[in-house]
């Protein structure tokens, strides 16, 4: 099912519409602002992105509180994940990952010859973080945490993070991916900046893919102690992002940052409304931090993604993470939300009549 596009799955099924809820993109983005600065940044395209380069780091570094030193860009968060690994990883490294939880953890950290050491989810979708303590040996390198998790949605409770944080052992680096951080409740949130400032082997990577609605400019920040920027710096292309990329992400944090703001509140308010219909249909649904759900169905995930499909909607399998009968559906606009449920519904409908 990863993959899927609304092209491809038009041309399978003869269908002239049809709505994609399996990606997390922002249905709302790009912004104005966003879109009008990356159309002046083409004139441009000759020229690698100096000032634009800089600029960005300055204002991630501002709103953060931390130093111009602390900031790493990439062309995405897949690309600074990937980086990470580069930087970090050797043969004969150990890292350690939940289950499950972002793919490309496991696919990055394989590439450099490291041994990936996979830990279960507690039964309410936590990490289990006792568990990572007690596998970690002199060879463990890094650690991936996701939080909020994808593809569960939830997030870990900050004081357990906090302990965690404070036990880890002196040769091992910690990376906490917060691409679905700003559609979180802040108060539940650990406080990650902290970490880095009190000098705790802690990289925070981010996106403008999500809560920004970048996702197709590919454009992903890092948050890290000045030791780890140099060396990620060396690993690194120059200019790793693109003069678009830069001039959209620039715009997205100033001039659009209340329309921004305002998407968020619609994309939470339609998460709780969906969550509570799905409830009402008989699907357990994990409580969302993030801009989708994860919820129970009563088919094989598998066969119900391909029917959805058949019917126009794309939502995500869960079977690859050991979810069989778990699907990830990413929180559209309300019209997409309602062609979902109404597609749900029939389909329902359809096997009790069967």
């Amino acid at each position: 099912m990863q993959g899927e596009t609304i092209d491809d799955v038009k041309e399978r099924y003869n269908l002239s519409k049809v709505i994609k809820l399996g990606s997390n993109e922002n249905p709302y983005g790009p912004f104005p602002h966003a879109l009008a600065a990356m159309k002046d940044s083409l004139v441009t395209l000759n020229r690698y992105p100096e000032n634009d380069f800089i600029n960005l780091k300055k204002l991630l570094a501002k709103k953060n509180d931390v130093q111009l030193e602390n900031i790493i860009l990439g062309s995405g968060a897949g690309n600074v994940l990937e980086i990470l690994a580069k930087t970090f990883l050797n043969t004969g490294d150990e890292v350690i990952i939940a289950k499950q939880s972002y793919r490309l953890y496991r696919e990055v950290s394989k590439i450099m010859g490291a041994k990936v050491i996979e830990i279960p989810l507690t039964e309410d979708y936590q990490f289990d973080l006792s568990k990572f303590l007690s596998v970690i040996t002199s060879k463990t390198k890094l650690i991936w945490l996701c939080n909020p998790n994808n593809p569960t949605s939830t997030l870990t409770d900050k004081h357990a993070i906090n302990k965690f944080v404070e036990k880890l052992p002196s040769h091992v680096q910690l990376i906490i991916d917060e691409a679905y951080a700003d559609f979180s409740n802040p108060d539940d949130r650990p406080d990650v900046i902290d970490y880095v400032k009190n000098g705790k082997k802690v990289i925070i990577v981010r996106t403008f893919s999500k809560y920004y609605g970048l996702a197709g400019a590919r454009m992903g920040y890092a948050i890290a102690n000045k030791d780890t920027v140099q060396a990620y710096d060396t690993v690194t292309e120059p200019f790793s992002a693109s003069r678009i990329a830069l001039a959209g992400s620039y715009a997205s944090m100033t001039l659009d940052k209340e329309k921004v703001a305002v998407s968020r509140q619609k994309i939470i308010e339609q998460r709780d409304k969906l969550t509570v219909e799905l409830e009402k249909l008989g699907c357990k649904t994990a409580k969302s931090q993030a801009n989708f759900i994860f919820t129970q169905i009563p088919f094989e995930a598998t066969w119900f993604c391909d029917e959805m499909m058949k019917r126009g909607v794309i939502v995500r399998d869960c079977t690859p993470w050991n979810y069989p009968y778990h699907v990830r559906i990413t929180i559209g606009t309300p019209a997409e939300n309602e062609t979902f449920l109404k597609t749900f519904c029939s389909l329902l409908e359809e096997k009790k009549v069967k």
